[in-house]
């Protein structure tokens, strides 16, 4: 299983999702509704098939609004289920569980349709050697959630921002020149646990960022056959990563050209939420 995120990282964008929906004066239909002192118990279930991810982020929804609750989890992160399937029961202030209820499905759907759809990537090409990644194509604010459900469905996180790689991209090398000259520059730059990345439409661009030792070399668009050869000339100098043009179609054929990782932006920025309700139990 997937090792969890800590509290720290999930509860501010709980606190932040929590905020924007209860507004300025709260439930009102559960103050108007319920009784204050009333206890619910309900459960979270998938009502289709998928792999889950985010359970954390309704247990601490639940939680913020009444501390006394408690969330038994019946199924962990990273597991396929079933439609059906129970994934939590809870028992708290009725008035707080309906208040925190939207919040905690929204994120828990969320992210299980981000690890469903990155399951669906990675036993596309089982067999092979290659690897699926994300992207930074992630909804500002819940980058680390995503880039967690993206492990929870079996692939592997890229960068996770501006500050932990460097990766230079065809606007670097427009403004730098050429493609040597910015991995030269990059290079020259880098501190010795910094990795140097660079994106090249062409295997002529290739050729020239090869030369200067980059540690990963991003084919953008490449063709079947330019992949391969780009496997070929590279001959293990540097990691191969085949980006543009994935989907669940195409992933195998270029995962058999022999790259050593896929990105994928579609993990994150096209995965459908998964169906996930809660009903009183």
């Amino acid at each position: 299983m997937t090792e969890p995120l800590p509290d720290l990282l999930i509860a501010p964008v709980v606190r932040a999702a929590l905020a924007e929906d209860l507004g300025r004066a709260g439930d009102v239909t559960s103050q108007a509704c319920v009784p204050a002192d009333a206890r619910f118990r309900a459960a979270f279930a998938a009502r289709q098939p998928g792999v889950i991810a985010g359970l954390a982020c309704a247990r601490l929804a639940i939680a913020e609004l009444d501390p006394t609750a408690s969330f038994e989890i019946h199924v962990e992160d990273g597991s396929r289920v079933d439609a059906n399937t129970v994934l939590a029961t809870v028992e708290a202030n009725a008035r707080a569980l309906l208040s925190a209820e939207r919040v905690g499905l929204n994120l828990l759907g969320r992210l299980s349709g981000v690890a469903t759809l990155t399951r669906a990537y990675v036993d596309a090409v089982a067999g092979t050697r290659v690897v699926i990644v994300d992207t930074r194509k992630t909804t500002p604010g819940l980058r680390a959630l995503e880039k967690y459900a993206v492990r929870c469905g079996g692939g592997v996180n890229h960068r996770f921002g501006l500050d932990d790689a460097i990766l230079i991209k065809d606007n670097h090398i427009a403004a730098c020149g050429s493609v040597g000259e910015a991995v030269r520059r990059a290079k020259a730059a880098a501190g010795h646990l910094t990795k140097v990345e660079v994106e090249v439409d062409g295997l002529d661009q290739l050729e020239d960022a090869l030369t200067y030792g980059p540690d990963v070399v991003m084919l953008d668009n490449f063709s079947l056959e330019d992949l391969a050869e780009a496997v070929r000339r590279t001959a293990g100098r540097a990691v191969l990563e085949a980006s543009g043009g994935v989907n669940l179609t195409t992933v195998r054929a270029i995962a058999q050209t022999g790259v050593d990782v896929i990105s994928v932006g579609a993990l994150t920025h096209s995965a459908s939420v998964l169906d996930i309700g809660l009903d009183a139990a």
